[in-house]
């Protein structure tokens, strides 16, 4: 009879943890996670694009450092942390100046979602200056 309520006590601790475990993710959805810009004008200047992130976790997910692939591509976030439910941002700016033809670039998000680090792609096709 102990052995029963040993095992039944130490199962439903089990499937309490794994419940809490469950609870305690933000998940970070991507609407899309490459756009292509496709054709742009290097006399045009920078053009940008905006990657929307939703929380469908049941914590706030927060966007702790976001890293572009190089220096002609510069990101901006949302800083503050995303509730459960709501939508956050990446702004990914290309600088197309001097860098004729074809570009694809990344952007690194870190964050304490359940997946951790993921990668967003921009990508394009710059026409020179005349």
């Amino acid at each position: 009879m102990k052995r029963f309520f040993l095992t039944f006590a130490m199962c439903t601790f089990f499937a309490i943890a794994a419940s809490a475990q469950q609870k305690e993710a933000s998940i970070a959805v991507i609407d899309s996670a490459v756009f292509d810009f496709g054709n742009i004008n290097e006399a045009d200047g920078p053009v940008t694009h905006v990657f929307k992130i939703k929380n469908e976790g049941e914590l706030p997910l927060v966007i702790t450092k976001v890293q572009a692939s190089c220096g002609c591509t510069t990101p901006d976030w949302t800083k503050e942390p995303i509730a459960p439910g709501k939508t956050g941002e990446v702004k990914a700016t290309y600088d197309p100046t001097g860098r004729p033809h074809g570009f694809t670039k990344t952007i690194s998000v870190y964050s304490n979602g359940k997946t951790g680090t993921y990668i967003l792609t921009i990508k394009g096709n710059v026409i020179p200056k005349q």
